[in-house]
């Protein structure tokens, strides 16, 4: 009898245990896998890259670029709002005297200038570029293109005082500023658009390091003519991976933040040039290409620079040339004397 029992008993607990076994291959589909391969993927943060620097961040900037003509004379430095450009462009205007076209689409600092007067490549070059085109004068040629609807633009010849600001320490033409809010404020006066339309063809690394190949070289010098208030000096910051930059022995700073300008990418470009006039204006062949210099991570490349869709791009083997992520300074030069008289460097080991 008792043996009976005991079998009747673990008959019971038999089917007990089946129950709860069947329970739990029941709730087993609810339970995360193991296997690291079938686990959840997580969430990963898209990464927007801004079309003129090459930096990746969180936040896409779809705001259209801005183009503004940069008084460049030693009366007017420090200028405001370099930092923030994402490129400048460095060319002669008349006797010799640089003038600077900063472009700013990734970042728009709250105060720009001096504002100096437009020449008609600026305007080309802003065409080109799709920006909002900001100046305070011009000269005949550029005026006939402003007046033609050439591009959008706002001057401060008619807004001086109103969009265009004076400051109390420094003397006309070297006093002239304008507010990011006053560019939103003159692009919603025009009807111009505000976002932006065209993306330029340029190309980066994705990291610093894979941009370390070529000849090395740690500082070099770029001369517009042979005035020392208009060659530059630059020296490679290896901790930063940037450039330092320097006139006539003084570091280029922003005057907003006193922060130094630094560059990822030096660029100098040969173009024919021609006066055209007493006052010793320039036209500026900026269709046809030609020689032009890389200066990146240390090392130099001479690679050419093409007119691609309106836009001065760097190209390498055929292909737009890569640069290191950041900001970047190109320097338009007379093809007379041209780079070989006009930029000098030593190559490192």
């Amino acid at each position: 009898m008792k043996s009976k029992q005991r079998l009747l008993f673990y008959i019971l607990l038999a089917i007990l245990l089946v129950s709860a076994c069947s329970k739990d291959k029941v709730e087993e589909p609810n339970k995360k896998p193991t296997n690291p391969d079938e686990s959840e993927s997580v969430d990963e943060t898209a990464l927007y890259q801004a079309p003129f620097t090459g930096v990746m961040s969180e936040e896409e900037s779809l705001r259209r670029p801005v183009a503004v003509t940069i008084n460049n004379h030693p009366l007017a430095r420090p200028q405001s709002g370099l930092s923030e450009a994402d490129i400048v462009y460095e060319l002669i205007t008349e006797g010799n005297v640089t003038r600077l076209l900063a472009l700013f689409q990734s970042e728009l600092p709250e105060q720009i200038g001096p504002v100096r007067s437009a020449r008609d490549y600026f305007i080309h070059m802003a065409k080109g570029l799709d920006a909002f085109y900001v100046a305070h004068g011009y000269s005949p040629d550029a005026l006939a293109l402003l007046n033609s609807g050439y591009v959008d633009h706002v001057n401060g010849m008619h807004y001086d005082g109103t969009l265009f600001k004076r400051s109390t320490d420094r003397k006309a033409p070297h006093n002239s500023y304008i507010s990011s809010d006053s560019i939103k404020t003159a692009e919603e006066t025009t009807n111009s658009s505000m976002e932006i339309n065209k993306i330029p063809s340029l190309s980066f690394h994705e990291s610093i390091e894979s941009a370390k190949i070529g000849d090395s070289t740690s500082s070099f010098v770029v001369q517009n003519g042979t005035h020392p208030n208009f060659t530059s000096t630059y020296s490679y910051q290896e901790e930063n991976g940037t450039y330092d930059r320097t006139v006539n022995g003084m570091l280029t700073i922003d005057k907003t933040n006193d922060e130094p300008i630094a560059l990822s990418n030096v660029l100098v470009f040969e173009a024919v040039h021609q006066t055209i006039d007493n006052e010793g204006r320039q036209a500026i062949d900026l269709e046809s290409g030609g020689k032009a210099l890389l200066f990146q991570a240390g090392i130099v490349k001479e690679i050419e620079w093409v007119n691609l869709d309106g836009i001065l791009t760097p190209f390498e083997n055929g292909d737009p040339a890569k640069l290191v992520p950041g900001k970047t300074w190109i320097h338009i030069i007379k093809t007379n004397p041209g780079i070989g008289t006009n930029v000098s460097y030593e190559l490192g080991e």
